[in-house]
């Protein structure tokens, strides 16, 4: 409500903290030209998947064509190769020469973004394989699930992640990265420090998840609700921030967008259903609406 503090006050007043609502994405969703062709909306590489977990690469790679990516290559191992063909069809594979889990790297220059985690288990090959990814990749990566476990084991190799990649942890994850911490002001306070350096976007999830930059200031978000706390949700977010960051979203705005996308998504989806019958599914069945709804009013 208004106080009467004067307006070039609030206008000019140097702040640290923002909060993420529908006209802040309206200024940074760009709107496709008539004359666009896939190749105007990037090729992601999308790492995943091994043993018993090869649903993240499905949910991860679904919603990342959801959002829109022209082109999306999927890195899993042998076994997922039937799981991912019939599942997503639209995306291409890439097989690793190990059957349960990930053990090498492909072709890494001519992909506009570079997703790893989700499923990918921490087998010591694995982490030998993000290892290298950390050490050769050409673009930003963003990281999630176990490929943030491995970093918590291999803290020395955080700082060589390249610059303006972007980490999306859940609570327990950013403490194995991080560092215990006693309360949500402090969590907050390391989860900048940590953004700042090591020159990384941090995308802390939770109720009204929180994105930290390397500058100092934190992005809330104002979308998303408890239903969405189910297996996969954070798979989901990964492959669209992938998909956001192929398509020429700088790695801010990926994140900016794609939490309030992910979360409006989990919204649409909580009015069909409920709080407590929400799946990850369902969420990337409702990106459509979430986008209309963003893009049409």
């Amino acid at each position: 409500m208004p106080i009467g503090l004067h307006t070039d006050f609030i206008n000019n007043v140097k702040v640290q903290d923002y909060f993420i609502e529908k006209n802040n994405i309206k200024s940074i969703i760009k709107i496709r030209k008539k004359f666009s062709h896939k190749g105007n909306f990037g090729h992601a590489l999308l790492i995943s998947g091994s043993y018993g977990k090869m649903g993240a690469a499905v949910l991860a790679s679904k919603a990342c064509l959801r959002t829109g990516v022209g082109l999306l290559t999927t890195h899993i191992p042998k076994l997922g190769y039937n799981i991912l063909q019939t599942a997503i069809p639209e995306a291409m594979t890439n097989i690793d020469t190990s059957d349960k889990f990930l053990s090498e790297l492909s072709d890494l220059l001519k992909y506009n973004s570079i997703g790893i985690g989700p499923g990918i288990g921490t087998e010591e090959q694995t982490q030998k394989t993000l290892k290298l990814l950390i050490q050769n990749s050409p673009v930003p990566l963003v990281i999630d699930a176990d490929a943030i476990n491995i970093l918590g084991e291999n803290k020395t190799w955080i700082s060589f992640l390249p610059e303006n990649s972007i980490l999306t942890p859940h609570p327990k994850e950013f403490k194995r990265i991080a560092g215990k911490t006693y309360n949500d002001f402090e969590r907050n306070k390391i989860q900048r420090e940590f953004s700042i350096k090591n020159k990384v976007y941090l995308v802390l999830k939770g109720a009204h998840t929180a994105i930290s930059c390397p500058d100092g200031n934190c992005y809330f978000n104002s979308t998303g609700n408890p239903g969405m706390a189910t297996a996969g949700s954070g798979d989901v977010l990964t492959g669209i921030i992938l998909s956001l960051y192929a398509q020429g979203y700088s790695s801010k705005n990926a994140c900016i967008l794609g939490v309030y996308i992910h979360g409006l998504a989990g919204d649409i989806s909580a009015e069909k259903l409920s709080f407590g019958s929400l799946i990850a599914s369902e969420i990337i069945n409702n990106l459509n609406d979430a986008l209309k709804k963003i893009i049409m009013f």
